[in-house]
């Protein structure tokens, strides 16, 4: 759901800026890659039409699952939000009916399945968004094994019991994305993050693969990688965030990376530029470094 660390890391109208996707009617049936070509740099389609498409978005009831589901459906979509615990989601969803709560907890496979089936049953999926996270931090000082089998098990095999469940109705209609909420945490070891970025890194390396196989079957795929986001997870650390964004503003990111086609959505720039900078550091100029900034 967000970025927890790296010492561990009423939506905005969209008419003002092209980046974001328009509101537009799409005939039953039609996939992105029917609404608009990909063009050359762009690794997806782009989805700039949500009008009338399904979006299922899993661990949503709070921080940037949440805000990106009310910009979906703010830009037309119809929304599907699924987590272990409604929080206000349940409101929300009574007052609009473009708006479906499914409490799920993606720990147990079989109630995967079944939300999946019950989904399907209503009419295909257009995205699939898996925004589930935990996060503790966690040093190898002070071990927990049963906290790092936790972030395993929501971070990274919830994301694989969510895919196993719909990528076959998506390749049998040649059509869909997946977008997997990841974190800059994941690209290289830091600080606090024993238990959490590995998670991450998994997801990440999930995603590169899946959209391997996938590009020629008409199924796209997309990994986001936020920054520093104001959310619960963020909330416990005890450090100042560089950067700090709010969740609208993530999701604001998250609908621009996906019209414009991109695979790798990361922001926000001025601080993810850095990072990725950093990951092009040998071993021996990057740990002196990581141990410097944070003071860990």
């Amino acid at each position: 759901m967000t970025t927890p660390l790296m010492g561990t890391h009423a939506v905005a109208s969209s008419a003002a800026d092209p980046a974001i996707p328009k509101v537009g009617p799409v005939s039953a049936g039609a996939s992105y890659a029917q609404v608009e070509t990909r063009r050359w740099g762009q690794l997806n389609a782009p989805m700039t039409q949500w009008q009338g498409r399904r979006v299922w978005l899993v661990g949503a009831s709070t921080g940037i699952g949440l805000a990106c589901a009310q910009a979906l459906r703010a830009a037309g979509a119809l929304v599907v939000v699924s987590a272990r615990h409604p929080q206000s989601v349940q409101d929300w969803a009574a007052q609009d009916k473009g708006v479906q709560w499914l409490e799920m907890d993606v720990s147990d496979p079989l109630q995967v399945q079944a939300s999946a089936r019950a989904l399907l049953a209503q009419g295909p999926l257009d995205m699939v968004v898996y925004a589930a996270g935990y996060y503790r931090a966690q040093r190898a000082t002070a071990m927990n094994l049963d906290e790092m089998l936790q972030h395993a098990t929501v971070n990274y095999q919830g994301a694989l019991q969510v895919i196993h469940a719909v990528l076959p109705s998506m390749l049998s209609r040649q059509s869909g994305h997946i977008s997997v909420l990841s974190s800059v945490a994941g690209w290289r070891g830091l600080p606090n993050g024993l238990a959490y970025g590995p998670t991450k890194a998994a997801l990440t390396h999930l995603a590169e693969t899946l959209y391997i196989d996938m590009q020629d079957h008409g199924v796209g795929v997309s990994v986001v990688n936020p920054g520093f986001v104001a959310t619960p997870l963020t909330a416990q650390n005890q450090f100042t965030m560089p950067a700090l964004i709010s969740p609208e503003q993530a999701a604001r990111e998250m609908l621009k990376g996906w019209a414009r086609g991109e695979f790798d959505i990361h922001f926000p720039k001025r601080f993810t530029f850095w990072l990725k900078l950093l990951r092009l550091l040998p071993y021996r100029l990057y740990f002196p470094l990581v141990r410097k900034f944070t003071g860990l």
